[in-house]
């Protein structure tokens, strides 16, 4: 059966907050196999992240995966952090390098990690966490190549890495590339496809190009001239993700990662229409 996953964002405001635990209530009768919640650039969401986290696992059956950077930040202030989630009762750790501030290039804190596997180093040393890690299918925009985020993975893998989360993909055959190019490279731990179900493709755009991941014609020609129609972006946006996650599912994709921008019905009515989590039942 395939697995699937959610990610959500901390809220910035009380009516932001009521939505996503509108979300969450509707998506958690899929009985997801974990929940992500993001870390802000710089830390810049630590205390609500954190509240997100502990709020899930008392008042849920979710099994939350928290996300932890190392930008802006020294080693004991990340280690502060590991400790508050261990306390809270976290398990799963997303570790990540994370995007500075202000988007600018990388520089690591004087006293601080100097990236993502000197992260998963010190988690996996002081253990209690299953770690997870990100991938990058189109190549992460401040690689070499995309070889090098292979060898990056790896090197990530040998740190104590369990699995890896892909970033969010609107060309299929990316997904399947890169799988099999980790196959190549002999990379065998579980390696989640990322989806970003959205009606909002102005949105998504946006954040396409910001992270390297490719738009397809197709893709923008369809909600060509669609923007004061949310309806038919619905139906698009169902019917583009539904073939998407088919797609991924019929090459023996195992499990797959939504990107729900903290907005559950289309989540919802892909997991249902494909009969992934308790819908399968």
């Amino acid at each position: 059966m395939t697995g699937i996953s959610f990610e959500f964002f901390p809220p910035k405001s009380e009516a932001a907050g009521e939505k996503l635990w509108q979300a969450i209530d509707r998506l958690a009768p899929l009985s997801p196999d974990f929940v992500s919640v993001t870390y802000g650039a710089g830390g810049s969401t630590r205390d609500r992240t954190h509240a997100c986290v502990k709020r899930m696992i008392d008042e849920t059956t979710l099994k939350p995966a928290a996300h932890l950077t190392c930008v802006a930040a020294s080693k004991a202030e990340v280690e502060s952090v590991i400790d508050d989630y261990a306390a809270a009762g976290v398990r799963h750790v997303v570790a990540l390098r994370g995007d500075m501030p202000d988007m600018a290039a990388f520089k690591a804190h004087d006293d601080g990690y100097s990236g993502s596997v000197e992260l998963v180093e010190a988690l996996a040393k002081r253990g209690g966490f299953d770690i997870t890690v990100s991938a990058y299918p189109e190549k992460h925009p401040e690689s070499a190549s995309l070889d090098a985020d292979i060898d990056l993975l790896k090197a990530k893998i040998d740190a104590g890495a369990t699995r890896a989360i892909t970033q969010f993909v609107f060309d299929t055959q990316a997904h399947l590339r890169f799988r099999d190019k980790l196959a190549a490279a002999g990379i065998t731990i579980p390696v989640i496809a990322g989806i970003m179900p959205t009606t909002n493709f102005a949105g998504a755009k946006r954040m396409a190009e910001a992270c390297g991941a490719a738009v397809p014609q197709w893709l923008a020609d369809a909600y060509e001239g669609l923007d004061e129609d949310l309806d038919t972006r619905k139906q698009i946006a169902a019917s583009v993700a539904i073939d998407q996650c088919r797609k991924l599912i019929d090459e023996g994709f195992g499990h797959l990662h939504f990107y729900t921008l903290n907005q559950a019905d289309l989540t919802f009515a892909v997991c249902r229409i494909l009969r992934l989590g308790a819908a399968a039942n």
